[in-house]
């Protein structure tokens, strides 16, 4: 299941024109078993084409939980056919989630996407103690993004959740990340620590916190990754900047995975690489018993797309794991 490029351990530089990671990604999970996907409140035009392009790629057969009569009239405005689709209708938005929630928990339902309610609600009934989907491992996300000038893939986290996650929300984020790569085809991936700067400095708390996860990983608390950290984002990802720099890593200039200080960098980085480097970018939530695909309402079609097929990837390989 190997959804990215051949790479060899010279550092080329960057070529012009996106790598196919898109289409790597679909039809990596196009040539799998589509599944049954929880879509959570999809009282949207939006989130009702999601559920339905995702269905037209031969990705998913949705479920849709929310309202039944709210939903078949939003799709009837938008003429949106809702033909063959199964829902489960609620009352309401946490409703809506803590049935979707349920159907995970008793494997109706292999994945989750969010609707039209707010990722705070969702996520609370995915952490319920008793009824939800927790793990031992804290939640967190990633998008993988495939940027036109960068010659690999490329995953960023956390850009969606935590907000200002402190050093052992941290170990959770960067082994989530470390997984995913391994399972996308990434394998042993190179993961940068970002912060303003490359050295430490007591004052600017994320570079401490960079030290600490680069020895974590030396003492075993975190596998299957090479740290290093702190990096800026210049010499994590450019050889040249790395040279200059005179920093001498396997990860500084050739990052496959970008591990940001906080909510607010992160998610300022993912929107100037989609908006100004025409990046196409896919975002999954992992660290719960099922991936949970979070859209949102200025995602294009294709981002959409992506975000289901990553879904998809991971809900087998969990699958294959548990079996």
């Amino acid at each position: 299941m190997n959804v990215a490029p051949s790479m060899t351990e010279s550092n080329a530089p960057p070529v012009r024109g996106k790598h196919g990671g898109y289409e790597r990604l679909v039809n990596a999970s196009r040539a799998l078993p589509p599944i049954a996907m929880g879509v959570v409140h999809p009282c949207s035009v939006e989130a009702l084409e999601a559920a339905l392009a995702g269905r037209a790629e031969g990705l998913i057969e949705p479920i849709l939980v929310g309202p039944e009569s709210r939903i078949r009239a939003i799709a009837a405005s938008a003429g949106l056919d809702l033909a063959g689709i199964a829902i489960e209708s609620t009352e309401h938005s946490h409703a809506s989630a803590e049935k979707a929630v349920e159907l995970a928990r008793h494997g109706r339902v292999g994945a989750l996407m969010k609707g039209s309610l707010h990722t705070d609600e969702l996520l609370h009934a995915v952490l319920d103690k008793e009824n939800g989907l927790r793990t031992e491992r804290r939640l967190s996300h990633v998008f993988a993004i495939d940027v036109p000038a960068y010659p690999r893939p490329l995953l960023i986290t956390d850009a969606a959740i935590n907000i200002n996650p402190d050093l052992m929300a941290k170990r959770d984020i960067v082994q989530n990340a470390i997984d995913l790569a391994c399972r996308i085809g990434i394998f042993e991936p190179r993961v940068a620590i970002l912060s303003a700067i490359e050295t430490i400095n007591p004052a600017l708390r994320s570079t401490l916190d960079a030290a600490a996860l680069c020895k974590m990983a030396e003492r075993g608390q975190i596998v299957g990754g090479r740290l290093d950290g702190p990096l800026a984002f210049d010499n994590a990802t450019s050889v040249e900047a790395a040279r200059i720099k005179n920093i001498h890593s396997d990860v500084a200039g050739c990052a496959d995975i970008l591990v940001v200080p906080d909510l607010e960098a992160g998610n300022m980085l993912v929107k100037q690489l989609t908006l100004f480097a025409d990046a196409d970018s896919a975002g999954i939530v992992l660290g719960a018993r099922v991936p949970i695909v979070l859209t949102s309402r200025s995602d294009s079609v294709r981002n959409r797309i992506a975000s289901i097929a990553l879904g998809v990837l991971l809900a087998h390989s969990r699958t294959a794991v548990a079996a």
